[in-house]
């Protein structure tokens, strides 16, 4: 057991590097990636830029990641959290929904996540199971499906590339603003018959 000065310090450090993440991502979602600078997340929390790379050493990229990982976790327990005892078709809708309300919502952490370059690897034994879990969402709301597809993780990877396709040329404003629900009825039709 760890001494409680040692914890209350490691207390501290985790509160900080909390501190750090919310700061990067308030201030990306805020500005833009392109206004995150060691320098201005260090003036926006009042630490010092080594404080900064003290917790982060590889600087901006690995904040980015960090960001990047909390929004991991943040949609993959609202994908989780939907009802698993739902039809097939109503959970290929809900992770529809969810997933494109979340890309919505979080416009820079979701450029985090699936646009800029993280530290995190994606399909394979290393990828983190936040990633992992709501991956098997997607897969879980394809399986409980009356005709389920054969090949379940394709199918999947698929469904996953058509809603980040979606999100993507809707927050570039590339599609008719009017017409999301009918984009979404096309998606979930495709997927869910």
């Amino acid at each position: 057991m760890a001494p409680p000065a040692a914890t209350q310090k490691a207390r501290r450090l985790a509160a900080r590097e909390e501190r750090i993440v919310a700061a990067a991502r308030a201030l990306a979602e805020e500005r833009g990636w392109e206004a995150v600078t060691t320098r201005r997340l260090a003036d926006a929390i009042g630490y010092s830029q080594p404080v900064l790379y003290g917790h982060f050493p590889e600087g901006r990229s690995q904040i980015v990641t960090a960001v990047a990982l909390v929004g991991f976790d943040e949609l993959t327990a609202a994908l989780s959290a939907l009802d698993q005892h739902a039809s097939g078709a109503d959970r290929v809708r809900a992770i529809v929904t969810t997933y494109l309300d979340f890309a919505k919502r979080h416009p820079a952490t979701y450029e985090a996540m699936f646009s800029l370059p993280i530290g995190a690897p994606f399909a394979s034994e290393d990828t983190p199971l936040s990633l992992r879990r709501g991956f098997d969402a997607i897969v879980g709301a394809l399986r409980a499906l009356d005709t389920p597809p054969d090949d379940l993780e394709t199918a999947a990877e698929v469904m996953w590339g058509a809603m980040h396709g979606v999100a993507t040329l809707r927050r570039a404003a590339r599609f008719v603003p009017e017409h999301h629900e009918r984009r979404v009825d096309e998606l979930v039709r495709y997927f869910a018959g």
